[in-house]
């Protein structure tokens, strides 16, 4: 047999996967938080958002292999498509621009649509292109070798990214604001322009096959035949297929009853990809109202992603040389599906620990606002005390407030509105003597109510007491004589200037950190820990004598829960996903026929996208209030979808496939564990 070299056009078509799987990752990454913290989503928007897009990104592939197949060839469909996954991503960074001034909301989802096309269009073209360089069976060791380092470049590039664009997210600072994510967004979109430079530039070497025809198609149109007759048709056959064999070939058949026996075990797995995407939206959510410290360093929300393709790096090696011959021994695992039920109930598993995670941060989260009930605040801004009275539910209750301080009283039954009727009073000798307020606070449902006491009034404002994120929200309330400007000044040099007027209720946002507090050039707090994630109210008081008094109030407490409490649920998710997605792939390979593993790996990418929709319909359907629960809803689906599974898997009877003699699509050869991050 002759000895080929190895083909150097795949060195050009590595370097491109690098490229684009930096570019789609590093802007999945930060996607969610952009979506929230930019285009201000709340997390469930954000959340639904986020898996729309990687639904889409798992349906086009379909769309992709249709258009490679039957029509254009893999060469020129990678190459189009990857000018409209770079458009998208270019459009997405320049819509983050401020001084740009586009319309951010829709400029950003036409973005998004274009990326998710764009990616999904090129997945099932790129690894079958670079096999297409290779000459069989003379260069099959070679073909090994491809896999191994298509594989290396997947995971390469989305560690790197996965961990540097949170960094020039939070920590570079542009267009005067405290974050990039124009630059977040533009680091993966120069790399996916990179990736098509380098694609075109080995055009010269590359070997082009010609499409030969959508398999797909084939394969729905001889089941949409078989369907039709079966209705028209009473004769008796042995499969209802059979009866579209006066249109198609008996051995095409053949292999669609054996790709179906197949695709029914495919029913159960998306809800395994509605758990496990979930590690970009609702786990990155989670991590965001957490103490992210280490040290000195700051492992931010959206970094905690990378610890899923490090892991895989990891436990791929150690199950197949420890984990699986261990369990095989304890007889735990007989069959590849054994391996799959296994991996799903782990998935399940990482959503109880992310459910308990979520308990433990209840107490963080302060009192949110609650349907049915309203919240009240009244901060005294006088340098006395003065006694309210209010009357609720036929009671008369008596409380005492100090010197720029607060009361508060967040569970007030109120449907819509209700009305309490109060009456403050000022301390008997003080300067506060002679100063009495009566009336009836207005209460709405769902909101925090907040008054402030001022000398001649009581004013009332709707409070923004949500946890801060990414931060530290500050309320200043004045009661100055004259107007005033507030400079904030971080131990670390940072400075923020504000004016604050005789009565103003300034709001500001700033990073964690220790600050010092100046009115003019009058330091009235010094060496003042801001904690992130805690919501804070500053009453400033300016005496007789035009000295100032300040007194910092927490109203919302400070993320106290560490990041790493999330590093268990990683862990045992990765767990799962070497045990379900590596297994769901080989099984698959090695059950269906030579000419459907095409097909297989097409739908194998649909189970992902209709595990995202699982996700969008239940945030959507608004179900349960509190994230906890939410996540043990999941955890339940799982292990009932186990059980299912279960059933199914050992009614199963495996089928042993003799090597084909005919020549295989080049992707469906030693591919099936070299796939994880593609899939």
């Amino acid at each position: 047999m002759q000895k080929l070299p190895y083909p150097k056009a795949v060195g050009f078509i590595v370097t491109n996967e690098f490229c684009e799987r930096f570019s789609y990752y590093g802007m999945r990454t930060i996607l969610s938080l952009y979506l929230r913290d930019k285009l201000g989503y709340g997390d469930d928007n954000a959340t639904v958002i986020y898996h729309v897009f990687t639904m889409f990104a798992y349906f086009f592939p379909l769309l992709g292999a249709m258009i490679a197949d039957g029509w254009l060839g893999r060469f020129r469909t990678i190459f189009y498509l990857s000018l409209v996954y770079a458009t998208g991503s270019v459009l997405i960074s320049v819509a983050a621009m401020p001084p740009v001034k586009l319309p951010q909301l829709e400029f950003t989802i036409i973005a998004l649509f274009l990326i998710a096309f764009g990616t999904g269009g090129i997945k099932p073209c790129v690894s079958a292109f670079g096999g297409d360089q290779f000459k069989l069976p003379e260069q099959e060791r070679y073909l090994g070798y491809f896999f191994s380092l298509f594989y290396f470049a997947i995971n390469a590039g989305s560690l790197i990214s996965t961990f540097l664009t949170p960094i020039l997210r939070a920590d570079v600072h542009c267009f005067g604001e405290n974050d990039c994510y124009s630059l977040a967004f533009g680091v993966p979109g120069v790399l996916m322009i990179v990736s098509i430079i380098f694609f075109v530039a080995g055009k010269r070497l590359y070997v082009t096959k010609t499409p030969t025809g959508n398999v797909l198609a084939k394969v729905s149109q001889c089941i949409g035949h078989a369907i039709v007759k079966s209705c028209k048709s009473k004769d008796k056959r042995e499969h209802w297929l059979d009866r579209a064999d006066d249109k198609f070939d008996t051995n095409l058949i053949e292999d669609i009853k054996a790709l179906l026996r197949v695709l029914v075990l495919f029913i159960p797995l998306p809800v395994f990809w509605a758990l496990f995407d979930q590690q970009g939206s609702r786990w990155t959510f989670q991590a965001d109202r957490m103490e992210q410290d280490i040290g000195s360093w700051t492992l931010k929300a959206d970094q905690m992603q990378v610890l899923n393709p490090l892991l895989i790096l990891v436990f791929i090696p150690l199950f197949e040389v420890a984990i699986y011959p261990f369990l095989t021994w304890c007889k735990l695992i007989k069959k590849p599906l054994h391996k799959m039920i296994w991996g799903g109930i782990l998935a399940a598993f990482a959503f109880v620990i992310s459910g308990i995670v979520e308990l433990q941060l209840l107490p963080t989260y302060g009192t949110p606002v609650s349907e049915g009930l309203a919240q009240l605040r009244l901060y005294n801004g006088q340098n006395c005390n003065y006694t309210l009275n209010f009357t609720l539910d036929n009671k008369t209750e008596s409380f005492m407030i100090g010197p720029l301080e607060y009361y508060e009283k967040l569970d007030i039954s109120a449907h819509d509105f209700v009305e309490l009727p109060y009456s403050l009073q000022g301390e008997r000798n003080s300067d506060c003597e002679n100063s009495e307020f009566n009336g009836k606070f207005d209460l709405k449902e769902k909101v925090a109510n907040s008054f402030f006491l001022r000398n001649e009034s009581l004013r009332g404002f709707e409070d923004n007491n949500e946890k801060a994120i990414d931060g530290v929200n500050l309320r200043f309330l004045s009661n100055v004589i004259s107007p005033v400007s507030i400079n904030i000044e971080s131990t670390k040099g940072n400075k923020t200037k504000m004016a604050l007027n005789s009565s103003d209720m300034s709001q500001i946002h700033l990073s964690k950190g220790t600050y010092n507090i100046l009115v003019g050039d009058v330091e009235v707090l010094t060496g003042y820990s801001l904690k992130a994630g805690a919501v804070y109210t500053f009453n400033l008081y300016e005496t007789n004598n035009g000295s100032y008094l300040i007194n910092p109030i927490m109203i919302t407490p400070p993320n106290s829960v560490h990041i790493l409490w999330l590093v268990p649920q990683y862990v045992v998710m990765t767990m799962g996903e070497v045990m379900f997605s590596v297994t769901g792939l080989e099984f698959s390979f090695t059950q269906a026929p030579a000419t459907m593993k095409s097909v297989l790996t097409s739908v194998w990418l649909l189970t992902v996208a209709f595990g995202n929709l699982i996700v969008v319909l239940i945030v959507e359907g608004k179900f349960l209030d509190a994230q906890w629960k939410e996540f043990f809803l999941f955890a339940g689906l799982m292990m009932l979808d186990m059980f299912i599974f279960t059933s199914m898997a050992f009614r199963y009877k495996y089928v042993e496939y003799k090597s084909s003699t005919e020549e295989l699509a080049v992707e469906e050869i030693r591919l099936p564990d070299k796939q994880i991050k593609e899939t």
